[in-house]
């Protein structure tokens, strides 16, 4: 009798059986690495291709996305790196969804050192994406700046700028006008930011009206520890040619009226002192720990330049120096100073002091030459550099000045150089002692709209105040009172304006 032959079948259902126990193992595998241990696969030794591959299969680009990674498996393979790219995919589909990003979209992220969010980019199917930052790093990032983006003007559909970017630039407006000219007219531009305050919304809205308008905000939690929060505000652009430090806030008469947000922050400033101190030289210097600054409140990141104006600087360690590089809080931003001192007795200090522009005369007005005098309460001496605080008055009413030194010197309209000078995209602090040239002075910024372009003002208004000297008299040297000053200080933050009682 002959032997049975081998029965195929069997063979078959055998193979087959081994062929599914390995698939169920590798779907096992598959669903506990990246369900449960949420990672990639290189956790643990089961992986069926090496990093280098698994990243260039992502998505387009294969092969210098692989010859990348090679170079560097450890970044890409990273915890971090994989989260990044996870979270930025999912914000650009939300992207593609709501008809802001196409696949069809040539598109840049700028200040994108690692080029995460470009390969996120790639991987929704947004093959035509590119980086720029400082230092390359090929092939997602090419070496560029914002301040001069490396592209033509209207190159690209969508323009991405993450991790802060704005916020960290020291020329935010320049970072905004590079952005404009390389995105086509309809483009749009997101951008991830951490403030969330009222001021700095509406400081970035102004830094992008000149060319877009703002068609998105989203708040989102963050990927890591560096920006827990994130909102996220796209803009569409849509016009040309529009003066981006035109006064959306001057009517025809140059007047302004400070905007509703500049309200809510004097609701939170520290109380006035509405009491009169019988020692004013103490409690009005005491005061200065209770001053809430601007910055102390709100992000000031989204400027054009950040500015500090002196009226009535006198020296520069009067308060320049002792005082607003030492305690004026300025979020790691660098501030230019304008000194306005009449008095030529200070001059010479300046020439050397850097980041400093003295103009040597008086803020007034108009533009007109003045008498300056020079006047000491009783008993007042000479200390060191310095002497009398001077006031001013035109010269033709100096009939008015009992005795001190005077000299005639220029006056500016200050109102009309102030306007001339910043725009409502700076970052303007000042501060004005000017001997009770304050009551000419802050009703002309109101009449020519120059107020609106001020964000914080150290005023020290002058009054017939208690003399240190000589208990129980008061000083001759100025006719206002102390509620005329309260007065001058209320209705300053009545109509909007942060300002602080100086001393």
């Amino acid at each position: 009798m002959e032997p049975a032959a081998g029965n195929p079948g069997f063979l078959r259902n055998v193979l087959v059986r081994l062929l599914l126990f390995g698939l169920i193992i590798v779907i096992i595998r598959f669903a506990y690495v990246i369900t449960l241990a949420g990672e990639s696969c290189t956790v643990g030794d089961f992986c069926f291709f090496s990093p280098s591959l698994n990243l260039a299969i992502a998505g387009p680009g294969s092969a210098a996305l692989a010859a990348s990674a090679a170079a560097a498996p450890d970044r890409y393979a990273s915890k971090d790196w994989i989260n990044a790219v996870r979270f930025y995919s999912s914000v650009f589909n939300d992207l593609v969804a709501g008809g802001y990003l196409s696949p069809a979209a040539k598109s840049l992220c700028v200040e994108t050192p690692t080029g995460r969010d470009v390969l996120a980019l790639r991987e929704v199917g947004v093959a035509d994406a590119v980086g720029i930052s400082k230092k390359a790093s090929p092939p997602l990032v090419k070496s560029g700046e914002t301040r001069r983006i490396p592209f033509a003007n209207g190159t690209f559909d969508f323009v991405f700028a993450g991790d802060g970017a704005l916020e960290k630039a020291p020329r935010p407006a320049e970072f905004a006008a590079e952005v404009s000219r390389t995105l086509k007219p309809e483009g749009f531009a997101a951008f991830h930011v951490k403030a969330k305050d009222t001021y700095s919304y509406n400081s970035f809205v102004d830094l992008f009206n000149f060319c877009c308008d703002l068609v998105k905000i989203t708040d989102m939690e963050g990927f890591d520890s560096s920006m827990p929060h994130i909102r996220e505000i796209v803009v569409k652009k849509d016009r040309f040619g529009i003066d981006s430090n035109s006064d959306s806030n001057s009517n025809s008469n140059g007047k302004c009226s400070v905007p509703g947000y500049k309200l809510e922050l004097v609701r939170n400033a520290e109380a006035l002192i509405e009491e009169e101190p019988l020692k004013p030289w103490i409690t009005l210097k005491r005061n200065v720990k209770n001053v809430r600054y601007l910055p102390s409140m709100v992000d000031i990141s989204f400027k054009s330049r950040y500015l500090y104006v002196d009226v009535g600087a006198r020296s520069y360690g009067s308060s320049i120096g002792s005082w607003f590089r030492k305690q004026y809080p300025k979020q790691n931003k660098t501030f230019h100073v304008y000194a306005i001192e009449a008095d030529k007795t200070f001059h010479q200090e300046y020439g050397v002091k850097k980041g400093v522009t003295l103009l040597p005369y008086a803020a007034w007005v108009r533009n007109e030459s003045l008498v300056f005098e020079i006047n000491r309460d009783p008993g007042e001496k000479v200390q060191g550099k310095g002497r009398g605080m001077g006031r001013i008055q035109p010269l033709q009413s100096s009939n008015g000045f009992d005795g001190g030194e005077v000299e005639k010197i220029p006056g500016f309209d200050f109102a009309d150089w102030l306007k001339k000078t910043v725009s409502k995209n700076d970052f303007v602090v000042m501060k004005m002692d000017v001997e009770g040239t304050e009551f000419d002075l802050i009703p002309r910024l109101f009449e020519t709209g120059a107020i609106c372009l001020v964000d914080e003002i150290f005023l020290e208004c002058h009054y017939n105040r208690w003399q240190r000297c000589c208990p129980g008299q008061r000083s001759p040297k100025y006719e206002k009172t102390y509620d005329q000053c309260l007065q001058l200080f209320t209705s300053l933050r009545q109509s909007g304006v942060l300002v602080h009682q100086w001393w």
